[in-house]
């Protein structure tokens, strides 16, 4: 079930990407600028959207890190705790 409900908005989310980056694309190639200027504007938007995607991806390694080494630390304390309840 949870995964379907990821899978849901998964797709939501790449809908209004795919949206988003069509509307801007058509203001771009519609803006009353010159072709470098169109070209400038798009380079910028094209580095925007690879850093936001690597600033979502390095946070998401960051928090799947922490929980890995949070949930080492309790199995250790768990551990600690059985070992020490079974020697009394």
């Amino acid at each position: 079930m949870n995964s379907d409900n990821n899978q849901i908005y998964i797709a939501f989310n790449a809908a209004g990407v795919a949206a988003a980056l069509f509307l801007l694309s058509l203001s771009l190639w519609l803006a009353p600028v010159d072709l470098s200027t169109k070209g400038y504007w798009g380079m910028g938007i094209v580095l925007l959207m690879g850093s936001l995607v690597n600033l979502v991806k390095y946070r998401t390694d960051d928090r799947n890190a922490r929980d890995v080494v949070r949930q080492l630390e309790q199995a250790k304390n768990e551990k600690i705790l059985k070992d020490y309840v079974g020697n009394q």
